[in-house]
């Protein structure tokens, strides 16, 4: 997980340019230190431990007296073990506060994932310029920094709220639930969340949605699922982007759909072009539609 990838120390996030407010907490250690710190909300969801400073203190241990950062210098396996369970838990709690949210307005809400650099935001502005009059639809962009991608999806008229994520990999439910507050949600059908680019940690974080999207472009080659399975088993959808290249990419589509279903055997499968527009209106029927059924199981 985030523990292996490198994005283990946060830094502070922004929602639409604006840095999260942080707070403070204070510990008591067994020889009396009191330390207070500095956190932004949600930085790890819900996380409580000191995890992401450094200071000298002393432990009370019976026989030995130490300093040490909190860096963990000297963290254990099972210490890392149970923070990453702790985070994760959290998460889920989150996601379920957010699921619940979005089934009470009847909103439709997709988690859009990929590697960096395979489409996404082409295909979103796409689909939101081919939603019109059919959806009303709203974007949540995550990226480690800048605000290009929301400023492009902007665009389409379409409501779109950035969440810069400093120096962290991927969207926690935490940051949605934050984002989500700067957007009209009862005037919109359908949500979309452009999750950072990462085919690794955002497959553990669940962050409310209904439909897990992951898009992987013919450019990527055809052994991209078999290299990330816990992306393409988590997958609701695959959508393979980039279709105007295959020739040039050499791309063999029938291994490419092979082991996409080997890696995601429930996921439905499109084969698209943003730029030539083939296949992006059965990628909208079926939105319009998934929404469509959504709302007649509803009543």
């Amino acid at each position: 997980m985030c523990q292996e990838c490198g994005c283990s120390k946060p830094g502070p996030y922004q929602i639409d340019g604006r840095p999260t407010e942080p707070h403070t907490h204070s510990h008591t250690h067994a020889d009396g230190t009191v330390h207070t710190h500095a956190h932004p909300p949600t930085l790890r969801s819900g996380a409580t431990r000191d995890d992401h400073h450094a200071h000298d203190h002393s432990h009370g241990h019976e026989h030995h007296h130490h300093d040490h950062d909190h860096g963990h210098s000297h963290a254990h396996p099972h210490q890392i073990l149970n923070l990453n369970t702790g985070i994760l838990n959290a998460n889920d709690r989150a996601g379920e506060q957010n699921r619940g949210v979005f089934k009470a307005l009847n909103l439709l809400v997709l988690n859009m994932v990929s590697s960096p650099g395979a489409g996404k935001t082409a295909l979103l502005t796409k689909t939101l310029n081919e939603l019109k009059g059919r959806l009303r639809a709203g974007v949540i962009v995550g990226d480690l920094a800048t605000d290009n991608d929301a400023a492009r999806l902007r665009t389409t008229g379409a409501p779109v709220v950035q969440i810069a994520t400093g120096t962290l990999c991927h969207l926690e439910a935490g940051m949605v639930a934050e984002a989500m507050r700067q957007l009209d949600l009862r005037a919109l059908d359908l949500l979309i969340i452009e999750n950072v680019g990462n085919l690794v940690c955002p497959a553990a974080f669940d962050l409310g949605e209904a439909v897990r999207v992951v898009v992987h472009s013919v450019t990527e080659g055809e052994d991209k699922p078999l290299k990330y399975p816990p992306m393409f088993h988590s997958a609701d959808v695959v959508v393979v982007t980039k279709t105007d290249m295959a020739a040039a990419a050499g791309f063999d589509r029938e291994l490419a759909l092979k082991n996409i279903r080997q890696a995601s055997p429930r996921a439905k499968i499109f084969e698209l072009s943003a730029r030539s527009g083939d296949g992006v209106a059965v990628w909208c029927d079926y939105l319009v539609a998934l929404k469509a059924g959504a709302a007649k199981s509803r009543g």
